[in-house]
């Protein structure tokens, strides 16, 4: 539809957001952009500061410029509903899994075609991770297993099985041959990818532990657990260095939380992460106090599953009924957090 623009377009409605209004009065407009998916969208990644890469229930992996509001490619392979996305930030290529029990290279700039698959799984794909160089990946499963791929060859130099082992997210760490990964066995691993082998395990939760993110100095992680009326729903903050014990809990959601990304510098004032819920809720929080600085509900539309830093102020955020939503942070008038735009 367009880049953002000042003139309230007929296609557009208003939402207060919580806490915000505008200097002139008025509530914030959210601009409708053309729709990425014709339904749930289950997983979204920022490939690079203008595009974004999505994937969802209509099987279709779709690249997006949410800075104008266009479509830049749609890309068709999978046979069953995309689970996740993951790439390399700042690379033309992008990576998908699917219930289908596979995973597919995809790129920017290449035609739509697959240009890798990766099959070997005996259930659905629910963690997909690209090492820093985009070489290899790793692809966790319900079906208790992990493995390892050579993005060029397509072949899985390594597998490895624990049981009970749902795999739910995986996440590598910045410059380092280890990776993170939460599970429905309530644990949180820290993987070596040179032999496919525990290197640590978290001291065990209390409830599921849905997604996992770490923060770019590579120094902390943080997992996000499932949960209902209040009751788990929180996120979690560890250390990676000497500890690598919790330092601080996150709560306030009342339904389980889905998605849990730190805020870059420059996105706020004091070291934040975010945090998506089923509660329709996005949350920051200050990083080290626990705080909620700033809730913002977004009504409609339905659970909020996946989250994305895209650039030093804006925030990507995928759901189930009503596509992904543009947010906004800024500190103009303290920490405060808008929803500008949603495809």
């Amino acid at each position: 539809m367009g880049k953002l623009q000042s003139k309230i377009k007929h296609n557009t409605y208003k939402y207060r957001t919580e806490g915000y209004v505008e200097e002139n009065g008025c509530t914030n407009v959210v601009e409708e952009y053309k729709q990425a998916h014709t339904d749930a969208v289950n997983s979204v990644t920022a490939l690079n500061s203008d595009i974004c890469v999505s994937g969802g229930r209509d099987k279709i992996v779709v690249a997006y410029n949410w800075r104008t509001g266009d479509t830049m490619k749609q890309f068709k392979g999978h046979e069953r509903e995309i689970t996740k996305v993951a790439c390399v930030f700042g690379s033309n290529q992008f990576f998908s899994a699917s219930r289908d029990k596979t995973a597919i290279l995809w790129e920017l700039n290449g035609n739509s075609q697959p240009i890798q698959q990766f099959p070997g799984h005996d259930m659905v794909v629910t963690g997909l991770a690209v090492n820093p160089d985009s070489s290899q990946i790793c692809t966790g499963s319900r079906d208790n297993t992990l493995c390892m791929w050579d993005v060029k060859t397509g072949e899985c130099l390594q597998k490895a099985t624990i049981s009970r082992n749902l795999v739910t997210h995986l996440c590598w760490i910045p410059r380092e041959s280890l990776f993170l990964q939460t599970s429905e066995d309530k644990t949180i691993r820290i993987w070596d990818s040179r032999k496919l082998q525990v290197a640590h395990k978290f001291p065990v939760k209390q409830h599921i532990q849905t997604y996992c993110d770490v923060s770019p100095d590579g120094y902390y992680c943080i997992s996000c657990s499932s949960g209902f009326g209040g009751e788990g729903c929180e996120a979690t903050l560890w250390d990676l260095r000497q500890t690598r014990s919790k330092i601080c809990e996150y709560k306030g959601h009342f339904q389980t939380v889905t998605s849990c990304v730190f805020l870059p510098n420059g996105l706020s004032l004091i070291p934040a992460i975010a945090t998506s819920s089923y509660d329709n809720k996005v949350k920051i929080w200050n990083q080290y106090t626990g705080a909620c600085l700033f809730t913002l509900p977004l009504d409609g539309s339905g659970p909020l599953v996946s989250l994305a830093v895209c650039d030093t102020s804006s925030l990507l955020c995928a759901s189930f009924n009503s596509g992904i939503h543009l947010l906004r942070i800024h500190n103009s008038r303290g920490l405060q957090m808008q929803e500008v735009a949603k495809f």
